[in-house]
This record gives structure tokens, C-alpha cells and sequence, in this order.
């Protein structure tokens, strides 16, 4: 056998151990074939499993069975899953009120993830280190946390008060947690029955006409400045511009009564002790 003879076999020897010799050979782990993961706009988003999850285990007042579904969060975990394989150029693609709804839908969803991911469970979800700030999830593509989700991408790129009686923090004080999915074309409707939930609620609003008091939910001391830009009042209310611009908001969803007391402005402006205990039946 003559020595080129001899290199050609150790060549393809060589090539065969290392696995370059056939490329249809080659290994792929599944989860690196973006094609096998990602939700194009071919495959239509579905919210099947967090509807099934928000209807078995929220209740009418919006309290959540937190033991039974970690105790069954499958369907959560593979909706939570299903939203992080959506491509950038799908969420793009989609209405404007397709992306708000779905969003919403996902910081409420990572919410109920973190919490019931604690064994045992908090007693509120401000026990949770980090589970606004570190905390992070997939979703469209990107990694986000809660405050990313929030204030850096739903605060920043829509013109949308509401969105803070829809977000959820897992807290008795916060707006209840619907029992069904945010949907684009069900959004302004169902942002719409939040606000009516919570004017009446005992934790979002209250009139004191005796003693000339108006009582706000925390909320609109946090974000007041979300709603200036749509609802400026200069020559009505009472307060700070700010509570001007929740006050001209809340006045499209009362009595006529109450709308016209508030107009008048003849009161103090007092916020509502928030209660962080979990919302939980």
C-alpha cells in the first residue's frame, strides 16, 4: 500500500470519528431549532390553557386558589412557555390592541408563576426576593422582568392608563384578577368593566361627602402621571395636576352626582392603605 493510499484512508478515518464527513449526520438539539419552538404568524396564538387556568382557579371577586394550582400548573407553565415562542416579528405584527392585551396577559400570568413557584407560599408576593427587578421571563423572543414588562415596554410604548386596573400584583389592594384572558378584540370593553370593578371596589375609590374627603387607591399616587396626557383637567378638581388627571378619568365612570361633586373640587384628596396580603380565596 503505498503512503498516499495510506493518507487518503486516514483522512476519511478521521473525518468519519469526528462526524464532518456527512452533514446529514449532525446532531441538532431540538431547542436550539427556533423552527420547532417559535410561534410565526402562520400558528395563531391561543389563550386555551390560561383561560382553563383563570376560570378553575379565580374566583368572582378575582381571588386566586393558589394551592390547587400549584398543586396542578401545568397548564400555566405550558401557556407561560407558549408565550416566550412567540417571534418578535409575529408580536409585530399584530394590532395594536392584540399586543397591549397580550401583554397585560403575560405580566398576570408570569405573577401567578411566582408565586406559585414558593413552597410554602408568601404570605405576599413583596416576600419573594427580586420578583419584580431580577426575575426573568421569556416573552416575544426577549427576556423581561415584571418592571421591564411594565414600565419599560407597556408604560412606554402605549398611550393606556387602564392598564393599571388590569395589571395584577397578587395583592388583596389591587384590581381583581379577571377570570378570563385579555383578548385584542375584547380590550377596551373588558379595560372598561376593570375601571367600574374598581371605582366600586372598596380598595380603589370612596366619597365622603360629610366630611368633604376623596379616597384614591395608591395606584393613582404611584402612576398619576399616566393619565395627564389623555385627561388634563386645569379648571376642575382639586389637587395636583396629576390628580386632576385621575379625578377627570374616574368622573367618566361614576353617578352624575358624584361626577359633579368632584368637578366642583371642594374636598381633600386622601390615598387608600394598600393591603400587600396575597390575594388568595
Amino acid at each position: 500500500m503505498n503512503s498516499v493510499f495510506r493518507l487518503l484512508l486516514l483522512s476519511s478515518a478521521v473525518l468519519v470519528l469526528f462526524g464532518c464527513g456527512n452533514p446529514s449526520t449532525n446532531s441538532q438539539s431540538p431547542s436550539n431549532d427556533s423552527s420547532a419552538t417559535t410561534v410565526t404568524a402562520n400558528q395563531p396564538f391561543s389563550y386555551d390553557d390560561y383561560a382553563d387556568v383563570l376560570a378553575t382557579y379565580v374566583d368572582d371577586q378575582g381571588l386566586v386558589d393558589y394551592q390547587s394550582l400549584q398543586a396542578n400548573r401545568e397548564q400555566l407553565d405550558r401557556f407561560v412557555a407558549s408565550m416566550g415562542a412567540v417571534s418578535p416579528a409575529t408580536y409585530q405584527s399584530w394590532s395594536e390592541s392584540e399586543r397591549l392585551a397580550f401583554l397585560i396577559n403575560a405580566y398576570n400570568a408570569f405573577t401567578l408563576q411566582s408565586i406559585i413557584d414558593q413552597k410554602p407560599l408568601k404570605k405576599s408576593i413583596r416576600d419573594i426576593p427580586g420578583v419584580w427587578k431580577w426575575r426573568k421571563f421569556k416573552v416575544a423572543g426577549d427576556n423581561k422582568t415584571l418592571d421591564n414588562i411594565e414600565h419599560n415596554t407597556i408604560r412606554k410604548d402605549f398611550n393606556e392608563p387602564r392598564i393599571h386596573v388590569a395589571l395584577v400584583c397578587a395583592a388583596i389592594s389591587c384590581p381583581p384578577l379577571r377570570k378570563e384572558p385579555y383578548t385584542g378584540n375584547e380590550l377596551n370593553q373588558q379595560l372598561d368593566d376593570q375601571v367600574d370593578k374598581f371605582v366600586v371596589s372598596p380598595h380603589g375609590f370612596a366619597i365622603d361627602k360629610d366630611k368633604r374627603k376623596v379616597f384614591l387607591s395608591s395606584i393613582y399616587k404611584w402612576f398619576g402621571e399616566d393619565w395627564v396626557k389623555t385627561y388634563a383637567a386645569n379648571d376642575q378638581y382639586t389637587g395636583n395636576k396629576n390628580q386632576k388627571a385621575v379625578l377627570n378619568f374616574l368622573s367618566g365612570y361614576l353617578e352624575p352626582s358624584d361626577k359633579d361633586y368632584l368637578q366642583k373640587g371642594d374636598y381633600d384628596i386622601s390615598y387608600l392603605n394598600y393591603d400587600w396580603s396575597l390575594n388568595r380565596q
